[in-house]
């Protein structure tokens, strides 16, 4: 695997990846939710985060989301 970073043209750009659909975020863009427990949650979009976060979904049962590596 790579660092959690990409190099873009001349310059360097942080990447985290969804929680839900494991889809790369750019820095300043998403969602970060940070737990009681001290657990950091990304998310890309609503969507992903309504479906982890308040339904309760698991993304191994969704097409649309990646595989987790």
């Amino acid at each position: 695997m790579g660092a959690p970073w990409q190099i873009l043209g001349k310059r360097l750009v942080d990447m985290s990846k969804c929680s839900f659909c494991s889809t790369q975020i750019e820095k300043a863009t998403g969602k970060m939710f940070v737990e009681n427990t001290g657990k950091i949650q990304w998310f890309c979009s609503s969507k992903c985060e309504k479906n982890l976060r308040k339904l309760g979904r698991d993304p191994r049962k969704f097409k649309w989301t990646k595989e987790k590596s």
